[in-house]
């Protein structure tokens, strides 16, 4: 019998205070039932596709987990899993280009690199070591702690916004696996591209809504998990980006199925056409400021 496909870590499903939002990307009201997951369920507009968490806990609660209430988990998780965390990070980096990239910014002066949701610093550490200035944000206090601490990281405990970072100060912004969790992804993407350079790069990755496993899993997908607030498909994220001032420069997807989800043949052969095709279960955007 085939395993399922499992969920990613999450903080569990407790009752925190919530409202109903409109849809952040278009404004609409005219929200339907999409993923109802067990404590939480999801809605999709009508309008332009975005699916989103409604009701969505409010800011404060969300923050709240990370400092307050399972941020010390959160660090267990993601030492435990440091490794193949890292491996992934860099390899999706490749499929981007990310290293005709560097070779470009690396040749002028001061060339800096903000990665927003660092976690323990891992990916950080190497940028720093082949050249880079290099900044982290982590609202995680432990995981922003041990990067400090540990590897003698500039990591900021606060969100993005409330760093206040002088505009045009970064070259490139990396945000993986860190925008579904936001409650305003919208004024996230307006900050990144205020405290970019102009022409600098935002790369994003993030679990793809219209992947091939999502469609398959529905509210049994591993990203449908309660601390995702958002559910972005290429389309409604690129129009995100392009809405605040990105040209969409380029889109990679990979992950056709889960492991133990299919025979290692059939996987092999899915995950090559996820890659190829465009309809992979997580996708990296990657956005250049206008």
């Amino acid at each position: 019998m085939r395993k399922r496909s499992m969920k990613t870590w999450s903080t569990p499903v407790t009752g925190e205070q919530s409202r109903v939002i409109p849809c952040i990307l278009c404004g609409g009201e005219r929200l339907r039932p999409y993923l109802v997951c067990e404590g939480f369920s999801y809605v999709r507009c009508r309008g332009c596709g975005l699916v989103q968490m409604n009701p969505q806990p409010l800011s404060a609660e969300v923050i709240r987990r990370y400092q307050e209430g399972h941020g010390a988990d959160y660090l267990s998780y993601e030492l435990a899993n440091e490794k193949p965390f890292l491996q992934l990070q860099e390899l999706s980096l490749e499929d981007a280009g990310f290293a005709a990239l560097e070779r470009e910014i690396l040749s002028k002066a001061h060339p800096a690199i903000l990665d927003v949701g660092c976690a323990t610093g891992a990916l950080l550490e190497i940028l720093r070591e082949r050249g880079w200035e290099a900044t982290g944000v982590e609202i995680c206090t432990p995981a922003q702690a041990y990067a400090r601490e540990v590897r003698n990281l500039d990591v900021r405990a606060l969100p993005l916004e409330e760093n206040h970072f002088p505009a045009h100060t970064f070259d490139v912004v990396l945000a993986s696996h860190l925008i579904e969790h936001l409650n305003d992804p919208l004024a996230f993407i307006r900050e990144v591209h205020r405290i970019l350079r102009p022409g600098g790069y935002f790369l994003v990755t993030t679990p793809n809504i219209g992947g091939f496993q999502a469609r398959l899993f529905k509210n049994r997908w591993r990203s449908a998990i309660f601390d995702h607030l958002f559910l972005f498909s290429i389309k409604t994220l690129s129009r995100l980006l392009r809405g605040s001032g990105f040209a969409v420069v380029q889109v990679c997807t990979w992950g056709g199925l889960a492991s133990g989800t299919a025979p290692r043949a059939l996987k092999r052969v899915v995950d090559r056409g996820a890659k190829r095709f465009g309809f992979g279960d997580v996708m990296l955007i990657k956005g250049r400021r206008r």
